[in-house]
């Protein structure tokens, strides 16, 4: 019993630091933090089995949830709505191409229905990714649906298509005055990083749509025992894949977000659960609103793999979370909407990113 509670001990440190540790550097670090729930499980049996055996090894099982105990917090919040005049409000969501590609007189309805979901939602501020742009054809014409016809502050950069005719891209809409606005990647694939600079009232700040590399996991053939045992060694290597790319994403996006004016906010599909490289990078200089003011898991995957959360905002120390919501009665994508609402005291105190130098 000791050699293994010291064996698991020490397996759980090796662990809990590996968020730390970029892909880049280390090829398979990045596989290593999703084991973290796994060790966490098992020393809570651990230290159940201890405590009953009344043997001061309980000490080492305890240490390592304490140890761990960060993992749990960005995994699971209950928090309740501050009390607080709200400022700014802001919507990401993964639309998922507004599924053009499917067919049938039930699917436009479900189509209408995202267009009006989104225009009636009260965010100032809305972050589309997998955005479909048709240009010919004025009911596949999202810029000017979501824009109100140019009522709608809006930036929107092509990803993959003709930029004149039909594209897939990302896209930002504001209520507020964009005063500037800038790309930071793109792979030509599907993935992303756009920011704008907004005015609100006499504060600015900047607002990142960021659609990470995707994880390409074929979630329809995990959908069983035979599906795993089958699917496990090519899921293993796309995930290796995908995680080693969106390293070199984030340490680009991470230069890009410290060198920032103005305090930041950063959402959209990041396809990374909050175990990770990606997720730790982040949360080293900002705040994620989940943590703040989310209630429950927040899972944002609307398919096979329903236990992921890989959708997230986060945003400066100088902004105070009021409410963060996972819309899981929006069920017209492969991902659900988030959504997160703010107060500050203005005008900013100091960019918390400034002061980290």
């Amino acid at each position: 019993m000791r050699f293994l509670t010291i064996s698991l001990f020490l397996i759980s440190v090796i662990l809990f630091f590996s968020v730390n540790i970029s892909p880049e550097v280390l090829p398979y670090a990045g596989l290593m933090p999703l084991l973290i729930p796994l060790v966490i499980g098992l020393n809570l049996l651990f230290l159940v089995v201890l405590i009953m055996a009344k043997r001061k090894l309980l000490i080492v099982p305890l240490i390592a949830l304490i140890l761990g105990w960060k993992f749990v917090v960005v995994t699971f919040q209950w928090n309740s709505p501050l009390d607080a005049d709200k400022k700014l409000e802001v919507l990401s969501y993964n639309v998922h191409l507004f599924n053009y590609a499917a067919k049938g007189t039930e699917v436009n309805t479900h189509r209408e229905n995202v267009f009006r979901w989104i225009r009636e939602h009260p965010a100032e501020v809305k972050c589309l990714q997998e955005m479909y742009q048709d240009y010919t054809t004025p009911t596949h014409n999202a810029i000017k649906r979501l824009s109100e016809e140019g009522k709608i502050n809006y930036s929107y950069h092509v990803i993959s298509g003709d930029e004149k005719r039909k594209s897939v891209g990302i896209g930002i809409f504001s209520k507020f005055p964009i005063i500037n606005e800038g790309k930071i990647f793109d792979n030509k694939v599907n993935n992303g990083v756009i920011f704008v600079d907004i005015k609100v009232d006499k504060d600015t700040l900047r607002i990142y749509n960021g659609h990470l590399e995707s994880m390409s996991i074929d979630a329809a053939g995990l959908a069983n025992v035979e599906g795993i045992r089958e699917n496990y060694r090519e899921t293993l290597k796309r995930l290796k894949k995908g995680i080693n790319s969106r390293a070199a994403q984030v340490n680009i996006l991470n230069e890009h977000i410290q060198n920032s004016p103005h305090p930041v906010i950063i959402m959209g599909d990041f396809n990374d659960v909050p175990f990770s490289y990606t997720y730790f990078t982040f949360r080293k200089i900002l705040d994620n609103a989940f943590e703040k003011g989310g209630k429950g898991f927040g899972f944002t995957f609307n398919r096979v793999l329903v236990f992921l959360r890989i959708d997230h905002i986060f945003n400066d120390m100088d902004l105070e979370v009021i409410q963060f919501k996972t819309h899981k009665e929006v069920d017209y994508s492969d991902h659900f909407p988030i959504s997160a609402s703010y107060t500050w005291s203005s005008p900013f105190k100091s960019s918390s990113i400034d002061d980290i130098d």
